[in-house]
């Protein structure tokens, strides 16, 4: 299977429907952020185990959120895609209680393979629009 239909198929299956599990068919033994501000992982090696955490921690707030891949280029070992996202504030997020308001975000991700495993990435998104939405909730 070619690289951009696993990381969609990551993208649908881990981020968007929360099955947390499928990061075992998908992420490699280890994973490194090289570059992902405003993420609290940011700049972090993390295990496989850690990566789950992570993903489950990020949807806790945005339980049914969803990410549109717009463009998905693969170049050697890199996979390129551009997002659009959108959850529904259902729970708490730091300094903000759960609006039940639907937020939207988009950005870009470079995630860097190692055979058929993603091992990393290199992301930038738009998280001040996500603050002044909350912001605007309240």
């Amino acid at each position: 299977m070619d690289r951009r239909t696993l990381l969609t198929q990551f993208s649908q299956q881990v981020w968007s429907e929360g099955n947390i599990d499928a990061c075992d068919s998908y992420l490699g033994e280890s994973y490194f952020i090289h570059h992902d501000p405003g993420d609290p992982w940011n700049h972090r090696q993390l295990s496989r185990a850690e990566f789950k955490e992570r993903v489950r921690l990020s949807r806790a707030p945005f339980p049914d959120q969803r990410f549109e891949l717009q463009e998905v280029l693969a170049d050697g070992s890199a996979v390129a895609a551009t997002w659009l996202w959108t959850g529904t504030h259902a729970g708490d997020f730091p300094g903000f209680p759960a609006s039940v308001e639907q937020i939207k975000m988009s950005g870009a991700t470079v995630y860097y393979f190692d055979g058929d495993r993603i091992v990393g990435h290199w992301q930038i998104a738009d998280r001040l629009s996500v603050l002044q939405q909350l912001q605007s909730t309240i």
